[in-house]
């Protein structure tokens, strides 16, 4: 894993929409399209922002989520809903380019079958991703791959249903579809995410994040979370 560390989360968000705007012209110049999940949290939703002001060949990108809270339409708990405000509204992307987790649905085990066939649609089969962002919680998970859940254990599926998490029932991509990417993008900002940080340094299999294959990892973090 290479890890940079970078003085705030300001300049981590900010690194963070460099690096993903620097795949995707790498991708869709090699194979004619960007592939992007991203995950939920506060300084990403800054990264987001960034990222609509760089240079991106916004026509040829696919934009995916990594998991997202089961609510309804709009609601400030989906990450949907802050995607929307940060990237969809800034950047020249057309609504059939944002991929969003079919949450709504009555049936979730078949909307989780839905979008892994998106998934296959778009990166292939196997999917393979051009670039899954994800962040770290100070429990150590990643995703919606929480402790003790047994999500963490699916590896025939590329999307799951986890339990109920702080309140909500998630859906979530599990690990194979997590590790086939070409990058993983890891933001971790905050002191409070110092311990784990140490921990998914070490590749430590005890915790969700520490279960995350690391050959093709990045991780950008501030000095708050570097502390360790």
């Amino acid at each position: 894993m290479e890890i940079k560390v970078l003085a705030d989360a300001d300049a981590v968000a900010r690194e963070a929409a460099a690096v993903i705007a620097a795949d995707a012209r790498a991708a869709v110049a090699a194979r004619g399209r960007f592939t992007m999940a991203v995950s939920g949290g506060r300084t990403p939703w800054v990264m987001l922002r960034e990222l609509a002001g760089e240079d991106v060949p916004w026509k040829n990108v696919e934009v995916l989520q990594v998991d997202e809270r089961v609510a309804p339409a709009g609601d400030p708990d989906r990450n949907l809903t802050h995607l929307a405000e940060s990237l969809l509204a800034h950047a020249p992307l057309r609504a059939e380019q944002v991929h969003a987790m079919p949450v709504e649905r009555t049936d979730l085990d078949a909307a989780a079958a839905q979008y892994s066939v998106t998934l296959r649609e778009l990166a292939g089969s196997p999917p393979v991703l051009d670039l899954v962002h994800l962040g770290l919680g100070p429990d150590g998970h990643t995703a919606s791959l929480v402790p003790g859940d047994p999500v963490l254990d699916v590896t025939n599926a590329d999307v799951a249903l986890a339990g109920p998490y702080q309140g909500r029932r998630r859906m979530t991509l599990t690990y194979p579809a997590l590790n086939r990417a070409r990058r993983i993008l890891w933001v971790v900002t905050g002191a409070e995410k110092a311990p784990m940080l140490e921990r998914l340094r070490r590749a430590d299999p005890h915790i969700p994040a520490g279960r995350v294959a690391q050959a093709c990892a990045l991780l950008l973090v501030d000095c708050a979370a570097a502390a360790k």
